[in-house]
């Protein structure tokens, strides 16, 4: 039966043969048609490859071909693909349940992965927010500080500084405090509040210390103390918003900016956390606490979505107090059982092995092969942080050519606006790495 104002789909339309019959011409003009991909048009402009298998480091597509993944799934599969570990900790929580409410109820899991994090993150960290992705769990660090200072008696403190160069997430909040020019949410300029800017730091991560670096961030903390609730930045190395690499000494001096005009730090861990820049968490490249902390993608080692907010007990504590009683938010699949097992089982993997020598080799590896891309004319900048590489070019590129011409080469490397970055699973082998890195230079000597 249709709804008024509809028609009922025909049955071959509605139904046809699903993918497992390998009938990919037909499901491709499906996907091409009905699916969105992300930051893609639809309709097959950004014609998308079928991937039926994943191993290891390699992607395996429908006609056969193993592609290298320079691309960890967007950062999140640490270990790789089809890991026996995660593979058993996903079937033994399975035998006993996928999922239960939150609300009003417990599990091991849960338990099992809060006490890690607390353990693992700083010790003002003691209060575990367990929700479903990235964006969300920034949407979580915005309503915990704005309901922080509502609880303090500050309700006019509900602004929030941020970087420029920055990326938080597609959902409301989080578009907020991305860079409203030169980010991916200029489309929702009026719709989402309007937040304070600083200017992207402007010294890099290799290179000494420069105190006017902070100068625009000290008067724009200082100028609207008042008003700010927090600050939220990626500290140290900021992902999608332009893959830059800045000085800790910048880090330590927000962090004692916010100390001393009243405003929290919240960082975005969710692209850094569990060793990607060579440390556990980026903040421990400046040797600071954030008041509130946002951790994802790796978390499940890119198994399941699953996102985490720390917070203090000062500010649990004081929301508690608060007129609501309680952080006023509550996914429906909060602390999923699936995707708490295997982030236990992730972060007990990364921890027992030798994920920091692992990573330095990666980095290593990557400066020297990397480097051979400076003298193309066509590039503005190469830069390697841990187990990030990045070769910036002088204009934007023609992602969808580039992309075919990298699947040609037999690696999975997604470039963005001016940037081929590679994020390699930390298992990686020198030779696959080199295949990357090779790839790379020939595809962008051709542009």
């Amino acid at each position: 039966m249709s709804l008024p104002g509809t028609t009922a789909k025909s049955p071959a339309r509605a139904g046809g043969l699903t993918c497992t019959q390998r009938d990919w011409s037909q499901a491709l003009a499906f996907d091409e048609t009905h699916l969105w991909h992300p930051y893609a048009p639809i309709g097959g402009a950004a014609p998308a490859w079928p991937v039926v298998a994943a191993e290891g480091v390699r992607l395996v597509l429908a006609d056969g071909r193993r592609l290298i993944d320079g691309m960890s799934s967007w950062w999140a599969a640490i270990h790789g693909y089809n890991h026996p570990v995660l593979n058993r900790a996903v079937r033994g929580q399975l035998r006993s349940m996928a999922h239960v409410m939150f609300g009003g109820l417990t599990h091991g899991p849960a338990i099992d992965l809060g006490r890690r994090l607390v353990d693992l993150t700083p010790a003002p960290l003691e209060k575990v927010f367990l929700c479903d992705s990235g964006s969300v769990a920034v949407e979580v660090a915005i309503k915990m500080a704005l309901q922080y200072w509502q609880g303090r008696g500050r309700p006019a403190k509900r602004r929030l500084l941020a970087l420029r160069g920055g990326y938080h997430g597609d959902t409301l909040g989080a578009m907020s405090v991305c860079d409203p020019v030169m980010g991916m949410h200029r489309s929702f300029a009026g719709v989402v509040p309007t937040q304070v800017f600083a200017p992207r730091p402007a010294c890099r991560f290799d290179e000494p210390w420069e105190p006017a670096a902070i100068s625009e961030c000290a008067r724009l903390i200082t100028t609207h103390q008042d008003e700010l609730a927090a600050v939220i930045l990626e500290p140290i190395a900021q992902g999608a918003g332009g893959m830059w690499f800045y000085h800790p000494e910048y880090l330590r001096a927000v962090r004692a900016l916010c100390d001393a005009h009243g405003v929290l730090l919240i960082a975005d861990e969710i692209a850094t956390g569990f060793g990607r820049t060579g440390r556990l968490f980026a903040c421990d490249h400046a040797g600071v606490a954030p008041d509130i902390l946002c951790l994802g993608k790796a978390l499940t080692g890119g198994y399941m979505t699953l996102a985490a907010t720390l917070a203090t007990t000062e500010i649990a504590e004081t929301i508690t107090r608060g007129e609501a009683g309680c952080l006023m938010h509550g996914p429906t699949f909060m602390a999923n059982p699936l995707a708490c097992a295997v982030a236990v089982a992730s972060i007990d993997l990364l921890l027992s092995g030798d994920w920091q020598v692992r990573v330095r080799r990666i980095e290593e590896q990557m400066r020297r092969e990397l480097d051979a891309c400076r003298g193309l004319p066509a590039v503005r900048d190469v830069r390697v942080l841990g187990a990030i590489g990045v070769v910036e070019m002088r204009a934007p590129l023609d992602t969808r050519r580039l992309m075919a011409r990298f699947v040609e080469a037999g690696v999975w490397v997604r470039p963005f606006g001016h940037l081929v970055y590679l994020m390699p699973p930390y298992v990686m082998r020198a030779r696959d790495l080199s295949v990357l890195t090779g790839a790379i230079k020939a595809v962008l000597s051709e542009a």
